[in-house]
């Protein structure tokens, strides 16, 4: 359904994705960040399924080329933790923000895992977004304060997460509130990554379609 296609970043570099387009030519658009595992094909299948919802949805290729397959934490592991988070932030996802915003749409920023953290970074850096959805990733504050964020945003978490863990995502949900801002929490009784349906040890299909419809609606309402 969807294609590969190059981009400029802001500061003039090319950069590659998978954009997939709504039907209707007037669409909002919505950036998908990869989890760890790079620009998987169930990334793809996203971007395609928002395409479907009445989105145009490009998935930024964050790893140029590079995926890594599900059974290698190590190999997800060392790509993640060699991936600048800012520069992928402010150039390349900035670049794809502005690519869909090219025609006056209103665009938001979705990431799972690792593009879930990035998405409350994107909230806090990339000043042509509208609205953001959150699924299992949250940074460290020195990349994004709560205080920082300039957008609405909704955030789906799993209470059987050992990376972003109930703790944190409740001192996640004090700081954001503390700090006067627009979030909508929603917690599963879900495994970290149960929206992967590529992954059935931990995809929990009731809890990845009631987050599909809450996300979906959280777009329509703020993007149009």
């Amino acid at each position: 359904m969807g294609t590969k296609i190059s981009f400029k970043r802001p500061d003039g570099k090319d950069a590659n994705g998978y954009l997939a387009n709504a039907a209707r030519g007037d669409a909002p658009g919505v950036v998908v960040i990869q989890e760890w595992w790079g620009l998987q094909e169930q990334i793809k299948g996203l971007c395609n399924r928002f395409a479907l919802a009445g989105f145009d949805a490009l998935a930024p290729d964050l790893y140029n080329g590079k995926v890594v397959p599900y059974h290698d934490t190590d190999a997800a592991g060392r790509e993640m933790n060699s991936l600048d988070f800012m520069d992928a932030t402010t150039q390349t996802i900035r670049g794809a923000v502005q690519y869909l915003a090219r025609n006056g749409a209103k665009v938001g920023l979705t990431g799972f895992c690792l593009g879930g953290a990035v998405t409350i970074i994107g909230a806090a850096k990339i000043p042509e977004l509208t609205a953001g959805v959150v699924f299992y990733g949250i940074p460290p504050e020195e990349a994004a304060k709560p205080a920082d964020v300039r957008i609405p945003l909704q955030a789906h978490f799993a209470n059987k997460d050992d990376w972003c863990t109930p703790k944190a995502v409740d001192a996640f949900e004090k700081a954001m509130k503390a700090a006067g801002k627009s979030i909508e929490i929603f917690r599963y009784d879900a495994e970290h990554a149960f929206v992967n349906e590529q992954r059935m040890s931990v995809y929990d299909r009731k809890a990845a379609e009631i987050a599909w419809g809450r996300a979906t609606e959280f777009f329509k309402k703020h993007l149009g």
